[in-house]
């Protein structure tokens, strides 16, 4: 009698290693990453075993007990791109993803300060690099993990450009580079190689050791204290220099669909949300009733 051939069983799945190849084959980056992971752990918790296992009516629960945790809807959201991501790609689980709801809310309009306040936010920064990097953000639109991942090869000083890899998205795109933000980074690069921190092929923004960036955090805290030290009592953070960029460049006239792709926006909505904050080019809309009231005190006027 033949002996039944012994077939091994399959070897256990790593589905946090399998979820990161998922999201490195396509270019997601290194905090879309740590996030979607952040976010699958949780649920990982809240179920108290393996995702891997998780049921439809599961899923459906963990919604409900994030919403009654009180959790804001943007996080919710985000909790939705990561688990639809988790169980669509890595676990080829539709199924679980169609549970998953999506919440509508209202989006509030960005902040965004004055050129006369940016001028006094830059001003108040303590050393040449976090004026340098400061006036990239806002000069050029950058959001701050951008700002943080440039190289000295990322500026094109021929073509007047700057080089952003792997933006949100995965995205590549080419940034504005004007003169004066060109002359103030080559002067925070003789500066920074006087220091010995810059190199070549280095991170334009070095942090605490020149082998590795400044972090997004450090960026956040150099923006806070220049927006204190200024007296800036608007809420200021990094992407508030981002977002006057583009509402400046709206007031000057500048076309919104070029204002889209130099932020690198996938959708023309996101750009249009400018429009509502833009209050120059508000300011230097003629009313119709100016018009009306111009025809009104003609008509009154005495005839010759």
């Amino acid at each position: 009698m033949t002996k039944p051939v012994s077939v091994p069983s399959p070897a256990p799945v790593d589905l946090r290693q399998r979820m990161i190849e998922d999201m490195n084959m396509r270019g997601f980056c290194a905090k879309t990453q740590h996030d979607y992971l952040r976010i699958v752990t949780r649920f990982a918790v809240f179920l108290g075993r393996s995702p891997g296992s998780a049921t439809a009516e599961e899923v459906r629960q963990f919604q409900v007990e994030q919403r009654d945790a009180g959790m804001p809807a943007p996080a919710m959201n985000s909790h939705v791109a990561a688990l639809r991501f988790f169980f669509t790609t890595t676990l080829d689980r539709p199924d679980l993803s169609r549970k998953l709801v999506r919440l509508s809310y209202p989006r509030r309009l960005p902040m965004v300060l004055s050129p006369d306040e940016m001028a006094r936010l830059l001003a108040a920064t303590t050393c040449l690099k976090h004026r340098a990097a400061l006036s990239v953000a806002y000069g050029a639109g950058l959001r701050v993990a951008e700002v943080a991942a440039l190289k000295v090869t990322d500026i094109d000083s021929k073509r007047m450009l700057i080089r952003v890899e792997r933006g949100k998205g995965g995205r590549d795109r080419n940034a504005m580079l004007s003169p004066d933000l060109l002359a103030l980074l080559r002067a925070w690069w003789k500066e920074g190689r006087q220091q010995g921190v810059m190199q070549a092929d280095s991170w334009l923004f070095p942090g605490q050791t020149s082998s590795k960036p400044i972090s997004t955090r450090q960026l956040s805290r150099v923006v806070e204290d220049a927006a204190r030290t200024a007296q800036i009592s608007k809420h200021v953070s990094p992407h508030t220099l981002r977002h006057s960029f583009a509402t400046h460049l709206l007031e000057d006239g500048v076309d919104i669909r070029v204002i889209q792709v130099l932020l690198g926006h996938a959708k023309l909505e996101n750009t249009a949300l400018y429009t509502k904050v833009a209050t120059r080019t508000v300011r230097a809309v003629i009313s119709p009733l100016d018009r009306v009231m111009t025809l009104m005190d003609a008509k009154a006027a005495p005839g010759p």
